[in-house]
Formats: C-alpha cells, structure tokens, sequence
C-alpha cells in the first residue's frame, strides 16, 4: 500500500523574502491580505511557497480572497 503524500513547502516571511527578492514587508502584507495560503504558528506566519509562486506569476484571483476564511479549520492545541 504505497500512497504518495503530497507535502506543501512551508517557509517563514523572512525566508520567502530572500527566496523571491522582496521586502519583508510586502510578503507579510501579502500573508495579512490572504493572498497566498498559509498558517499562523504562534507569532511566525508559516506560508506555502507553491501559493506565493503562483500569486506572483498570475497576480491576485478574486476567488482566493473570497474563499480564504472558508478554507481556514481551527484546531485546539
């Protein structure tokens, strides 16, 4: 039984701004906007690198904005 789990790549702010170039401040604007998936780990935003590549190839989709909350589950620690 071999299933293959697809793992998102997670990075911090500070990393995703020196991978793409950027401020640190225009990748947390992005992350507060819902712009790009992530989660909130304690104080450090932990933010999907897929997502931030495709927000800066394609630009914004009313859609993801629209549906950010939606896809959002809280769990109890």
């Amino acid at each position: 039984m071999n299933k293959e789990i697809d793992i998102p790549c997670m990075i911090t702010i500070n990393e995703a701004a020196q991978i793409v170039k950027l401020a640190k401040y225009h990748i947390r604007q992005l992350v507060l906007q819902g712009k790009v998936k992530y989660v909130k780990t304690g104080r450090k935003y932990l933010l999907n690198l897929d997502s931030l590549v495709n927000y800066l190839k394609n630009g914004d989709t009313e859609e993801r904005s629209e549906n950010h909350d939606k896809n959002i589950r809280r769990i109890k620690a």
